[in-house]
Formats: C-alpha cells, structure tokens, sequence
C-alpha cells in the first residue's frame, strides 16, 4: 500500500524540480519513488566537496532535508496542507571523495501536525555515508 496522496510517477516530481533552485545547483536528481519512500542521488564533486576533497557534510543535509521534505509533502493534500521543516540531524560515519552518493527517505512518524523521516545516505558501495532525521510540521493553508 502506498503512503502518497495522488498517484504520482517520478516523472511528475522531475517535472516539478526547478533549474534555479538548489536541488539543481548540487546535482540532486531523484531516481525511485517507491510505496513508502523516495530515493535521490547527488554527485560528490567540486559543488559538494569541502576543501580537503570530502563530501560536505552540509552536501549531505540538503541531499537529506531535499528528500525529506518532498517525500512528506508528496503524503499530504497539497490544496489543505502543506509542510516546513522543524529540525534536523545528521550523523556523517563514512568520508566520500568521488561517484555518487544515495539518499532514501521514509517516514518514522507520520502524525496529524507533525512528521518525522529518516534519511540514509550511502556510497556506491551502499555503505553508510550519513544518517539524519528530518521533523516537519504540517501545516493548513490559509490561502484555500
């Protein structure tokens, strides 16, 4: 059973993602929307890496915030409610250097004001680059 509102290919969201915004400007493209995730991945090089040739770990954020938050929006009735981001967290365990990194997110909570969605990021080699937790609020639209 799927936890998105609409039915919703990954062609849709592509379709969505903007040329100015900062998906674009780190490379993030995303790759699989699954029944209870989406997955994304990001090229680690001269955008993403921090001055001694790693994967900056604020790379990994965005990579993880930008999954988070589309995926929880994707579960919501986008002309009732809409979400924004409270707090996160994230664990850098492993250094990158090159290839591509790979985010999934899905949902660890999913309440009527608030949501909680866990980001791995992996290597190519899926070992474990970042872990981060995302808490959105969801919020009604006053504009409806």
């Amino acid at each position: 059973m799927s936890i998105w509102f609409k039915n919703c290919t990954l062609e849709d969201i592509k379709r969505t993602s903007s040329h100015k915004d900062l998906t674009h400007s780190l490379g993030i493209e995303f790759t699989e929307l699954g029944p209870d995730f989406l997955r994304g991945s990001m090229p680690v090089d001269e955008r993403t890496r921090q001055p001694y040739g790693l994967l900056h770990g604020g790379a990994s954020v965005a990579l993880a915030e930008t999954l988070g938050s589309l995926a929880c929006y994707l579960t919501l009735n986008p002309d009732s409610h809409y979400n924004v981001g409270l707090e996160i967290n994230a664990n850098h365990v492993r250094g990158v250097r090159e290839g591509l990194v790979t985010g999934t997110a899905r949902p660890l909570h999913m309440g009527r004001t608030t949501h909680v969605w866990e980001i791995r990021v992996v290597d190519e080699k899926d070992k474990l680059v970042c872990i981060s937790r995302l808490t959105l609020a969801i919020l009604a639209r006053t504009d409806a």
